[in-house]
C-alpha cells in the first residue's frame, strides 16, 4: 500500500472513442454528467489504468513490446481509490496488453464505483481474448471492448509482429457480434504512413465483423519513429480524400465513431505537423502499474505521487509538446457543448 498518493490524501491506491449506442441511455447520461462535474472540478475525465507493461506484440509503433519485469504492481484492491477518490467518468484498461493479467476481472470490479461509473473500455490486441474472457470481463464491468486493427488482412499480423492474429479476430470477433449482440465491440486504427491508405478497407472490415471503428493518430513520441508519420504533400492529399470519406460514411452509417470534427482535427495534426494546447495531467491522467501517475504516457520516466504534482510538474513540458493528438487526448479536449452533445448520442458535425 502506497500512502499520499492522491491530492495529499491518504489513501491505498483512452486513441478512446465511445460508443454511445452500445451503452443504455442511463448510463449515457451518468457518464456525461461524470464528465461535466469532473470538468468544472478540474479533476481529469479519464484516467487510463495501465494495468502492465508487457505485452505479447511487438508494435512497430509501439514502445511496450515483450515482457517486462515488473517488481511492484498493484493488486486490484488498489485501483478502488484511484477511481473513488478522483472520480473519473471514463476509465480506460490498458497496458501493454491487460489481458496478461489473470485477476483482471478483478481489477475492474474495484474501478467501478456503481453499476453505471465509471465507464469502463477495455483496450486490447485481441490475442488472448476468449469467449468465456468476452464474458467474464463483461460481468465485471467492461462497456466497452477496443480492438487494435492496422491492416484488414494479414499485414496487420506483420505490423504486430503476431502471425496469425488477423485470423483470430477475423474468427472471433464477428462470432461474439452475432451471438451476443451487444454492439460493445470496437476496432481502433492508429493512422501511420503504412496504412492510412486502407481508410476504405478499414471501414469494410468493420462493417463485414459487424463491429464499430474509431481512427487516431500516430505519434513519433514513443518510438522515435518518424517515418510512420503522414507528412508529404501527396500523402497528406490522400489523408484529406479518406477523412473526407469517413465524414460522409458516418452520414450513412453508425460504423464510423469519430465525429467531423476530430476528423478534421487528425487532419490538421498531420499537416501542421503538430497541435498544441494539451491539457495532459488535467484532462487525463495514465496510472502506471506500480501506482505512480504519468500525466502522459509517451513521457513514461516523468513519474508523479499525486494528481496535483502531475499537473504542475508536467506544465512546462505539456506547453512545450504538441507532438500527440492521441484518442484519449482528442475526446478530452473537446468544448463542454461539443462534449455533451456527442456524449448524448447526437450527430455533430
Amino acid at each position: 500500500m502506497r500512502a499520499k498518493l492522491i491530492d495529499g490524501r491518504v489513501s491505498s491506491t483512452l486513441d478512446w472513442t465511445i460508443d454511445w449506442g452500445s451503452m443504455k441511455r442511463t448510463e449515457a447520461v451518468a457518464v456525461a454528467a461524470q464528465a461535466l462535474w469532473d470538468r468544472t472540478k478540474g479533476w481529469p475525465v479519464c484516467l487510463s489504468f495501465e494495468v502492465t507493461h508487457s505485452c505479447i506484440a511487438d508494435c512497430k509503433h509501439c514502445d511496450k513490446g515483450g515482457i517486462k519485469t515488473e517488481p511492484k504492481r498493484m493488486v486490484p484492491a488498489e485501483y478502488r481509490a484511484y477511481s473513488k477518490i478522483l472520480k473519473p467518468g471514463i476509465c480506460q484498461i490498458s497496458g501493454g496488453e491487460p489481458l496478461l493479467r489473470d485477476d483482471l476481472e478483478d481489477v475492474i470490479r474495484n474501478v467501478k464505483r456503481s453499476k453505471y461509473l465509471p465507464m469502463v473500455i477495455c483496450v486490447s490486441n485481441a490475442w488472448l481474448m476468449t469467449e468465456e474472457r468476452y464474458l467474464s470481463l463483461s460481468e465485471a464491468g467492461v462497456t466497452l471492448f477496443s480492438h487494435s486493427l492496422d491492416f484488414p488482412d494479414e499485414r496487420h499480423d506483420d505490423f504486430r509482429r503476431i502471425p496469425g492474429l488477423f485470423a483470430k479476430m477475423d474468427e472471433l470477433l464477428p462470432h461474439l457480434v452475432h451471438k451476443y449482440g451487444r454492439n460493445n465491440i470496437v476496432l481502433n486504427a492508429a493512422l501511420t504512413r503504412e496504412n492510412f491508405a486502407d481508410i476504405p478497407g478499414l471501414v469494410a472490415q468493420a462493417e463485414k465483423w459487424g463491429t464499430h471503428i474509431s481512427f487516431s493518430a500516430y505519434s513519433s513520441l514513443r518510438t522515435g519513429d518518424r517515418s510512420l508519420c503522414i507528412d508529404s504533400p501527396e500523402d497528406l492529399k490522400l489523408l484529406r480524400e479518406n477523412l473526407d470519406f469517413l465524414k460522409q460514411y458516418r452520414k450513412r452509417s453508425s460504423t464510423v465513431l469519430n465525429s467531423e470534427y476530430i476528423l478534421d482535427q487528425t487532419y490538421r495534426f498531420f499537416a501542421e505537423g503538430g497541435m498544441g494546447g494539451c491539457r495532459a495531467g488535467q484532462r487525463f491522467l495514465v496510472v502506471r502499474p506500480d501506482g505512480l501517475i504519468n500525466a502522459c504516457s509517451m513521457f513514461p520516466d516523468l513519474q508523479y505521487g499525486s494528481r496535483r504534482e502531475a499537473a504542475k510538474g508536467f506544465k512546462s513540458t505539456r506547453k512545450s509538446c504538441d507532438q500527440c493528438y492521441v484518442s484519449i487526448r482528442a475526446s478530452t479536449e473537446r468544448s463542454v457543448w461539443r462534449s455533451l452533445r456527442e456524449s448524448m448520442g447526437l450527430r455533430l458535425t
